[in-house]
This record gives C-alpha cells, structure tokens and sequence, in this order.
C-alpha cells in the first residue's frame, strides 16, 4: 500500500473507533490495525525526512544541498 492509501485507512478506523455501536473485539481489531499502520507511517515518514534537502547557497552563488538533520527528540 501506498502511504496516502495507509493514511486514509487510518483515518478510516478512526471513523470507525468513535462510532458508538462498534463492538468491542471489532475496537481490538481495528486498534491492532492501526498499531501496526502508525508503525508503518511513522517509518515511512522517517525516511523521507532522511531524503529531504536544504538547498543553499555558498560565497559564489552556486547552489548546494546539504542533508536535513533530524530531530534529537527522535
């Protein structure tokens, strides 16, 4: 699956998780589910800040990159 399609099933369970007359083994699925999808997500989302650049420019104006640092907090 895609990121963008695991996203819209996380937002999907929870739809689901706030409806009253989900039952409570369905809650236990579905919260295992997107235990498993923030998991997923979350992954997925640190490597792509690994992969973003800054660009930025030197003395002569010629364009470099340099890697983002992550946050200490991860």
């Amino acid at each position: 699956m895609s990121f963008e399609s695991d996203l819209k099933r996380m937002e999907e369970i929870t739809d689901l998780l706030k409806k009253d007359d989900t039952g409570l083994e369905d809650a236990i699925k579905l919260y295992e589910e997107a235990t498993e999808l923030g998991k997923k997500l979350n992954k997925t989302l640190s490597e792509i800040q690994r992969k973003i650049e800054m660009v930025t420019s030197d003395d002569e104006d010629v364009l470099t990159t340099e890697e983002m640092e992550e946050d200490e907090d991860d």
